[in-house]
């Protein structure tokens, strides 16, 4: 295959609500191009995009998939992604890597949540965006409609670049604004036939040329003034003025296609070799952690950033990655910018699905994939040794919204469970997966119900293992709030020498002003952040030889064990202050494993008797969904415990502030979804941790001792 240049690649992604035809467009696209002979459809299960055995049972994206059509000279790279808001991570790995969107509508539904949700991404990403308006060969079309809703709900900037004539079953024709001329659209696809704007036609195509016209003459101050003087620009100037017009995201070109049946699909892949940002501009940047920037130039050291991961049957693990900097070529050695260890890339393939075509070198700007590389993973930069300290800024991913815990039917399958969690991890980084020691459990962290239901899937039907989510324990804390003194004596004999030790102990609330106790002096003092947050202060106040100071480390041993594992629920303890002030010990008797049990078992009675409470960490959520919803989201909230803090507005939506217990946030993914017809959207940070209130305690103490019963 031909070595493609800088100046003759475009990359684009297409994005979109999960039933607006993006895969259906894909496969016109690569048709058009003549990368396929024959047009493959979702139905029949054989388009080039959705190949895997998820999508083909699905009938629906779950991956991104790499592809590329050849236009006139030019190679585009396409980036097909799900529509669905639960494969988000797809969506911004794709976004991250490319100089357009194409957000693709269905012309029969408009503005639906997945499309707002795909518009939000490319925001957070700052890509340039193409709006499709598909199926218009569909009796319930409407190209007004849709359009009406475009500029409510992202603004003035989106302009008509196409209108259909004729839009709904006998559709065939678009007037082209930028040409002033009509197309007539073959179906099946190929060139249209340009003919001139009819009569009918005029005025309104004039109307809305000039607005074009206008929006385009923005993109520059050269142009600004050629329109001043001449009223009206060529179209080689059009072309220029969208393309710097839409690199900063200031219009939004909007085209008309029937994607299924090929209408106006050779005009929209003309229109986004001429018009549409290349990779050597803004819209192509990428910074380095040294602050350089780099953005597609052959002449800078070869630097590359693997923004993808898949595991294919027969292949193994598959990186693509774009190249930023310089070229990239077969058999050539890079360094891996975080582990600082060499790679080869022994191969080097352009994709279009499933189908890979070798070539011996990749340059700056394009797309590819290569094979076999040991430790490079998603987000890794890959640079010669000239650049080696030039690590690319990676791929932002967002934070899960549903966590579960997760285990094996058959206990015999857990570590193979979290090995192949780990490779889910390696392929869609938004899968966030690890045993929590805490809680004794696998947690998974995803985006949603849907993406939970992948995952099952792909052990039910692909690793033929059965496992089964449960709801998350949560990491609560335990604490003190007032002082208590108790002893323990641990005594054992078995014949021979036995065991023997006393632990006299005096505990209160650790705070940074705290009042010491002023009956007895402190001798030693040993301050211990706990990896769990929170402090444990431990004084050795005996006096006169009642305990030597060589079992002091374990009495500590076994206060610590016991903050492990709570006296109340078995949660980790935290910020507490213990006096080790009296004792006794024997001469012959007295080892350390006594004195770990007096100190643990002390302990547990003081704890028990000094005010426990368990503290329950909070949330910061902020809430985001259209103004009309509000009500019945802040009912479910408020049942959730939450404390509000405010709102805000963001466009035409609002946004909740409020802090919730984690505790209530279990499935809240689920309801949001279906109080706000996937509208809503939420995100939460940790704030604090804070005493539950005294019913719910009792319902955890209660809850507690009935498992231990049950153990």
């Amino acid at each position: 295959m031909k070595v493609y240049q800088t100046n003759e690649i475009k990359n684009i992604v297409l994005i979109g609500g999960a039933k607006s035809g993006k895969t259906t467009l894909a496969e016109a696209m690569l048709f058009e191009g003549k990368v396929i002979n024959r047009k493959g459809n979702v139905d029949d299960k054989n388009t080039v995009s959705d190949y895997r055995e998820i999508e083909l049972a699905k009938q629906n994206s779950v991956h991104s998939t790499l592809m590329y059509t050849e236009i006139d000279g030019t190679k585009i790279n396409i980036l097909d992604t799900p529509g669905f808001s639960d494969y988000v991570g797809e969506q911004i790995s794709a976004l991250s890597v490319v100089e357009t969107a194409v957000l693709v509508n269905n012309a029969t539904v408009g503005i639906d949540a997945t499309t707002e949700n795909a518009w939000r991404q490319a925001v957070k990403t700052n890509t340039p965006v193409l709006f499709v308006i598909n199926q218009l060969d569909h009796e319930k079309a409407s190209f007004d409609q849709v359009i009406a809703q475009l500029k409510d709900n992202f603004g003035e900037k989106v302009t008509i670049a196409q209108y259909p004539v004729n839009a709904g079953e006998e559709f065939d024709s678009v007037i082209d604004l930028i040409l002033m001329k009509m197309l007539k659209c073959n179906k099946g696809g190929g060139k249209s036939e340009i003919l001139d704007i009819p009569d009918s036609e005029m005025e309104k195509a004039d109307k809305l040329h000039r607005l074009l016209i206008e929006n385009a003459a923005e993109g520059s101050d050269e142009l600004m003034e050629k329109y001043f003087n001449d009223d009206t620009l060529t179209i080689e100037d059009m072309r220029l003025g969208i393309r710097l017009g839409m690199r900063t995201r200031a219009i939004f070109p909007v085209f008309a296609v029937s994607a299924k049946e090929g209408q106006g699909v050779a005009r929209l892949l003309d229109f986004i070799k001429f018009s549409c940002p290349a990779p050597n501009g803004i819209a192509g940047e990428r910074k380095s952690s040294t602050g350089k920037i780099f953005n597609a130039n052959p002449e800078d050291p070869t630097n590359l950033l693997v923004f993808k991961t898949s595991i294919e049957p027969h292949l193994g693990e598959v990186s693509f990655f774009k190249v930023y900097g310089g070229t990239v070529e077969e058999g050539m050695d890079l360094i891996n910018t975080r582990t600082s260890n060499k790679e080869r890339l022994s191969q080097l393939f352009v994709v279009a699905g499933k189908n890979r075509e070798k070539v011996t070198k990749v340059c700056a700007g394009d797309i590819a994939a290569t094979i076999k590389l040991k430790e490079t993973h998603t987000n890794d930069s890959l640079a010669s040794p000239k650049a080696a300290d030039e690590s690319l800024d990676p791929i932002e991913f967002p934070e899960p919204t549903i966590y579960m815990a997760a285990k094996a039917v058959s206990s015999s399958d857990d570590e193979k469970m979290g090995s192949i969690l780990n490779e889910m991890h390696k392929t869609d980084p938004t899968i966030i997966t690890g045993f929590s020691r805490e809680l004794r459990q696998m947690i998974i962290k995803a985006q949603g119900e849907l993406h939970l239901n992948t995952i099952k899937w792909y052990f039910n039907n692909i690793h033929k293992i059965e496992i089964e989510f449960i709801a998350p324990r949560i990491p609560y804390r335990e604490t003190i709030t007032k002082s208590a003194r108790a002893d323990y004596r641990h005594k054992k004999q078995s014949g021979g020498s036995g065991q023997f030790g006393e632990v006299h102990m005096f505990i209160q609330p650790y705070t940074e002003n705290m009042p010491k106790p002023t009956d007895f002096p402190v001798r030693n003092k040993e301050e211990h952040e706990l990896p769990w947050g929170g402090k444990l202060i431990f004084h050795n106040c005996v006096v006169g030889g009642a305990i030597d100071a060589r079992f002091m480390p374990a009495i500590l041993k076994g206060v610590m064990e016991r903050m492990e594992r709570g006296p109340l629920t078995g949660s980790y303890a935290r910020d507490i202050a213990i006096y080790i002030y009296d004792g006794k010990m024997h001469a012959v008797d007295s080892n350390e494993i006594s004195f770990k049990l007096a100190g643990r078992f002390a302990f547990i009675t003081a704890f028990k008797n000094s005010g426990p409470k368990i503290m329950e960490p909070v949330y910061d959520v902020d809430v985001r969904l259209p103004e009309e919803m509000m009500g019945a989201a802040m009912t479910d909230l408020q049942g959730r415990r939450a404390l509000i803090m405010g709102m805000d507005s963001d466009g035409k939506y609002q946004v909740i502030r409020a802090k919730v217990p984690l505790a209530e946030m279990h499935k809240y993914a689920t309801t949001l979804s279906s109080i706000t017809s996937g509208r809503g959207t939420y995100s939460m940070k940790y704030d604090a941790y804070v005493a539950v209130p005294s019913d719910v305690q009792d319902k955890l103490l209660k809850a507690y001792e009935e498992e231990q019963e049950e153990e």
